[in-house]
C-alpha cells in the first residue's frame, strides 16, 4: 500500500467559508478532481445549494464555489488507505495539511464545515488542539459519500443548505 495525496485547495482570497473532507477517494485521485465518484452527492448538493446546473463542467462548479466565497480542501495531506473509505485509513500514516498557514493567509474564513465525521475527527485531533481559531465556527455536515446511504439525499441537502447561512 502506497501513500495517497490530497489536492491543492480550491480557494481565493475572498473565501469566508471552508468545506473540509478527509482525503480524496480512488475515483477522485484518478480524475484529479474533488468528489469525482459518480455516486458521491457533493457536487449535486452544491449545484442545488448554489443554483447551478449539476451537469456543468468541473471548472464551472469550482468557479461557482469561489463566487460564493467557499473554499474546499481536505484535512489530510497524505496517508495510506485501503480502498476509498475513511475506515481504511491507517491512522499512523496520516499527515495533515498546513492549516496554520492557510488560516493566516485566509483571514476572512469565519466558518468551517466538515463533510462527515472523519474530517471533523482528524481536524479536531490534529489541528484544532494546536491552532488558535477562536473566531471561527465549526459544523459537521452529513457525509456526501455513497457509503453514507443511511441518510437520504433530501436530508443531506437540507443540512448542507447551512453553508449559505450567515
Amino acid at each position: 500500500m502506497s501513500l495517497i495525496y490530497s489536492f491543492d485547495p480550491i480557494e481565493d482570497e475572498y473565501a469566508e467559508t471552508l468545506i473540509l473532507g478527509s482525503i480524496p477517494g480512488q475515483a477522485s485521485l484518478a480524475a484529479g478532481q474533488y468528489y469525482a465518484h459518480n455516486r458521491n452527492a457533493f457536487w449535486l448538493i452544491i449545484s442545488n445549494v448554489l443554483q447551478i446546473d449539476p451537469a456543468a463542467p468541473y471548472e464551472t462548479k469550482v468557479q461557482a464555489l469561489k463566487s460564493a466565497r467557499i473554499a474546499l480542501w481536505d484535512v489530510l495531506q497524505s496517508c495510506k488507505r485501503t480502498g476509498s473509505l475513511d475506515a481504511g485509513i491507517e491512522t499512523g500514516t496520516l499527515m495533515t495539511n498546513d492549516f496554520r498557514t492557510f488560516f493566516q493567509t485566509h483571514k476572512k474564513i469565519k466558518r468551517v464545515f466538515f463533510n462527515g465525521a472523519k474530517a471533523e475527527t482528524c481536524f479536531n485531533q490534529h489541528i484544532l488542539r494546536h491552532t488558535k481559531l477562536h473566531s471561527i465556527s465549526f459544523t459537521r455536515l452529513p457525509s456526501t459519500s455513497p457509503a453514507n446511504a443511511a441518510i437520504s439525499f433530501a436530508h443531506k441537502l437540507a443540512a448542507w443548505r447551512l453553508i449559505l447561512d450567515d
